[in-house]
């Protein structure tokens, strides 16, 4: 959690809202093991979201592509330069780290309140030397240092409110600990970081679905596949004008977009429920032959395969459908200023409900069918041939291999945004993590 120079790292906490808890953080520096441990105490016993705020020297290498880019007059550029410019003032250390204007921010939220705005809508990520993955912005080729010293900035004026996004902005109360009330900094970080998860998704599921239609040769997977790329455009436009706290107008197309997200994600239902029916009706405790397995699952013993594009167009309908829940989420927040962070994750984890119980439900399905034992075709013939035995351990390895990095009902973790900040004020926000 720390840079290769190993220097002291300055931390703040942030709350969206002004709370009472006990001076339990302390003025002394701490490990990371600790740092977590207090974000976790805080979490229990404040009433508002607690998040804490690290800064860290800016990677040599940074790959700023796979994050979304914020010019210095969007609201979440802003809200951090006002963070910067009131907090180095009563901070030396705060202002050392800072002092080069180009930083690596990394804003972790504890489980307790991730688990406000959803369950599945940051899933850990593994660094892309394991299948799927990312790294994290703040590792490099050796790993995360683990001997970070971590230095607590207190009595730290807030980042205001800035274009309207109303919000408590200031010290918490005296006597408690030193919580810097920012919550329009916290709702947008998440806000941004959260779309950024989902849109490397949505770029996976691209780029799965591209292959296999590839090979299929499917008109109405193409079709489908088209009408749900199409969508793109009006979500970046909708998610540019919303983190800059426009209005969304009807213009934009973000309503047929969505009737299309939603009827993708109505075929990902149905034909969930059919793979669910087709599991439920094979005899237990007994192989199953590959030809039975392949009627209900198309191409399940392939490289390729319906079955394989029918995933990941379900993948890309929840990705898409993610990142439209996000704006919505953030438009009811900033219309209602006075509880603006809370408006944010019920607005969130109402809508998010229904896509965790959706990619839970694929998730189990993979689960099952990668636990079959595989059976070959049945005859009068005593012995299989050559041809047969290897299709059977290809199949088998195949269907064995849906069950790999699959998590059905995860908990929930922390989780990391990171945001790396340009000397004019400009910054990219990374992909969420799970920290």
């Amino acid at each position: 959690m720390t840079d290769d120079r190993k220097a002291a790292v300055p931390v703040w906490t942030l709350a969206t809202g002004d709370v009472r808890v006990p001076a339990i953080a302390g003025n002394e520096p701490m490990t990371a093991e600790r740092l977590a441990e207090l974000r976790g105490v805080l979490a229990a016993l404040a009433a508002a979201p607690i998040a804490t705020l690290e800064v860290h020297p800016l990677p040599d290498k940074l790959d700023r592509s796979r994050g979304i880019p914020l010019d210095a007059a969007s609201p979440l550029a802003q809200h951090l330069s006002q963070f910067i410019t009131q907090t180095t003032r009563t901070s030396l250390t705060a202002a050392r780290a800072t002092a080069a204007g180009e930083n690596l921010y990394r804003m972790v939220v504890p489980a307790k309140v991730a688990a406000q705005f959803g369950q599945g809508i940051v899933r850990p990520m593994a660094s892309k030397a394991a299948a799927g993955g990312i790294h994290s912005a703040l590792m490099n080729s050796t790993g995360i240092a683990a001997n970070a010293t971590f230095v607590p900035v207190g009595k730290a004026a807030a980042a205001g409110a800035v274009g309207g996004a109303g919000a408590t902005a200031g010290v918490a109360a005296a006597g408690s600990a030193a919580l810097t009330v920012a919550a329009p900094l916290v709702l947008m970080a998440v806000a941004v970081g959260v779309s950024a998860h989902a849109d490397y998704k949505r770029q996976q599921a691209i780029e799965h679905i591209t292959e296999l239609l590839e090979q299929l040769h499917e008109q109405k997977l193409e079709e489908e596949h088209s009408e749900l790329d199409g969508c793109r455009d009006a979500i970046d436009k909708a998610t540019a004008i919303l983190l800059d706290q426009g209005k969304l107008g009807v213009s934009l197309g973000l309503d047929s977009a969505v009737h299309a997200i939603n009827t993708a994600l109505g075929a990902a239902d149905r034909r969930l429920a059919r793979w669910q029916s087709a599991l439920d009706k094979l005899p237990e405790g007994k192989s199953v032959e590959i030809s039975t397995l392949a009627k209900s699952f198309p191409g399940v013993d392939e490289y390729g395969g319906m079955f394989r594009a029918h995933l990941e167009l379900a993948a890309l309908a929840i990705a898409l459908k993610r990142r439209v829940v996000v704006l919505q989420a953030v438009e009811h927040a900033q219309d209602n200023p006075d509880n603006l962070f809370e408006n944010f994750t019920r607005e969130l984890k109402r809508d998010q409900q229904r896509l965790d119980e959706l990619e839970s439900s694929i998730a189990g399905v993979l689960e099952r069918l990668s636990a079959l034992e595989l059976a070959g075709p049945q005859g009068l013939r005593p012995v299989f041939t050559t041809g047969e035995v290897d299709r059977l351990m290809r199949a088998a390895n195949r269907i064995r291999k849906l069950g790999d990095g699959v998590t059905v009902n995860s908990r929930t973790t922390d989780v990391a945004i990171e945001i790396a900040r340009s000397k004019d004020g400009s910054v990219v926000v990374f992909p969420a993590l799970s920290a």
